[in-house]
């Protein structure tokens, strides 16, 4: 699995699938496994290369959110202790998840050697500002709503890390799958968390690329806080060539058209 940047802690791996990202964070007693994904072979590589530099670590698995692909790699690791937000927890929606699992699997005939399954979350994380000590480290997380319920980023301040699940890619726009208030809201406390954590020198989605630059993070919170206040004033009107534009400061992929043009009918729906 390809490896996208390395440092004597941290580990990103990436996917063949969606550019998806997957990290390991080591401590001098701890392993923490985010977002293990997507396919067998990858998720083979990420145990295999957790076992051969942390063996006999405590394991903890921390999924940023519960989309089918961000937890698909949760049963190969039974004895790791789960870090999730508690709305991930008490998601109502599990069955559905589990069957979005099986129906890919289906779809490509892909076999697993471990159980498909959605992961019981051991440490549950429940406000803002909500702190979790492992192996030395310091991990602080803050919920963020707007993509899905149940979202959230991670700050370790020991290793000017931020992790931001489904927020803050430079390849897709903004997919909101939950609520577009809440998105603009994820986005303002984005910008507080820049700005609260002036030694952030490692921004990692969960899709594309990660970055170590500042200007480059506060550029992707612009971004995307353009894209959904233009939502926001007028969805009706956006189909033109102002937000292909804009669009195409993410990616000429055209699944990104697609993407915008299910945030239009999501958000006329609800207004």
């Amino acid at each position: 699995m390809k490896i996208q940047y390395q440092n004597n802690q941290i580990t990103v791996f990436e996917s063949a699938l969606y550019r998806t990202t997957s990290t390991v964070i080591g401590t001098k007693d701890s392993v923490i496994i985010v977002d293990p994904n997507w396919l067998p072979a990858e998720v083979e590589s990420i145990a295999t290369y957790v076992d051969v530099h942390y063996q006999n670590h405590r394991q903890y698995l921390l999924f940023t959110h519960s989309d089918y692909d961000h937890i698909i790699g949760y049963g190969k690791w039974p004895d790791a202790q789960v870090i999730a937000s508690e709305k991930m927890d008490k998601n109502p929606s599990k069955d559905t998840i589990i069957h979005q699992i099986r129906d890919f699997d289906n779809e490509y005939y892909i076999s697993r050697n471990y159980p498909v399954s959605y992961p019981s979350v051991d440490f549950a994380i429940y406000e803002d500002g909500q702190v979790l000590e492992i192996g030395g480290l310091k991990l602080i997380f803050f919920h963020a709503a707007g993509h899905v319920k149940d979202g959230i980023f991670i700050i370790i301040p020991q290793l000017k890390c931020w992790i931001a699940g489904d927020y803050l890619s430079n390849i897709e726009i903004p997919f909101v799958d939950d609520d577009l208030i809440e998105y603009l809201h994820t986005l303002r406390k984005a910008r507080a968390v820049l700005s609260d954590f002036p030694d952030i020198a490692l921004l990692i989605p969960g899709h594309g690329d990660h970055t170590c630059e500042r200007t480059e993070m506060q550029q992707r919170i612009e971004n995307d806080t353009e894209y959904i206040q233009l939502l926001h004033r007028n969805p009706s009107s956006l189909n033109g060539t102002d937000i292909e534009a804009h669009i195409r400061k993410y990616s000429d992929n055209p699944n990104m058209i697609k993407a915008h043009d299910a945030n239009v009918k999501k958000w006329l729906v609800k207004t």
